[in-house]
């Protein structure tokens, strides 16, 4: 690591501020500049300028619609590394009710970038390890494309893309593995179309499992209550 300048990404992460609004992108969504404000606690004008420099240090990118602006995080490489600083950093202190209960939440089912973690995604990580829709090589096997294609998974289409196609990733909270890669990002996208989770309110990472997905999930053989 002698040829990278970890200290300037340091930098960036170091501004509780910053802090905030990447944890906030860590839910998949490109959020406004308004929005990113309201979630770090300062004024637009302060927000701007913290923006600038996430866009400048290679962590966000803009997509512009129409005359609004929105952040987004720069692509998986730099999920997987705040998800990664995540399992080494200290928890935040929990001070309120509201703050307990949030830090359940997450916990319990979130985004990690673009794919599930937390408890929900270790019991379907190891559960697709287990009905061998996975292999041991983290490659579909003939049983488990069908089964996902049933979920209305893509699976040629995350294999013929640019990033690793199945991975695992230690999760922070659980200390064990959730599944990564793109194909862990067609899986998310469809649990979410399907109703089998759906977000919580506000830019939270946190997701609800609904009856319809617990109903689901426990046909492949994962237990789950929801939180």
């Amino acid at each position: 690591m002698s040829d990278t300048d970890l200290a300037a990404v340091g930098a960036l992460l170091g501004d509780p501020s910053r802090a905030r609004m990447l944890d906030s992108l860590m839910s998949g969504r490109a959020l406004a500049a308004g929005e990113l404000a309201r979630v770090a606690g300062v004024a637009p004008s302060t927000a701007s300028e913290h923006l600038a420099r996430l866009l400048s240090g290679g962590l966000v990118e803009v997509v512009a619609q129409g005359r609004h602006r929105y952040y987004r995080i720069a692509g998986p490489a730099v999920g997987a590394a705040l998800e990664a600083l995540a399992r080494v950093a200290p928890a935040l202190p929990v001070r309120t009710l509201r703050e307990s209960g949030h830090a359940r939440a997450l916990g319990f089912a979130r985004t990690c970038y673009d794919h599930l973690a937390g408890r929900c995604g270790v019991a379907l990580h190891d559960a697709l390890l287990e009905q061998r829709w996975l292999s041991e090589a983290y490659d579909v096997t003939p049983a488990g494309a069908v089964a996902l294609a049933g979920w209305g998974v893509d699976v040629a289409a995350a294999r013929g893309g640019r990033r690793s196609f199945a991975r695992p990733c230690l999760d922070w909270t659980e200390r064990r593995p959730h599944l990564a890669g793109a194909l862990a990002a067609g899986i998310e996208t469809a649990l979410l179309e399907r109703g089998w989770f759906v977000r919580r309110s506000g830019s939270s990472r946190a997701l609800r499992l609904t009856e319809v997905g617990r109903a689901g999930l426990a046909e492949l053989g994962c237990e789950l209550t929801p939180a």
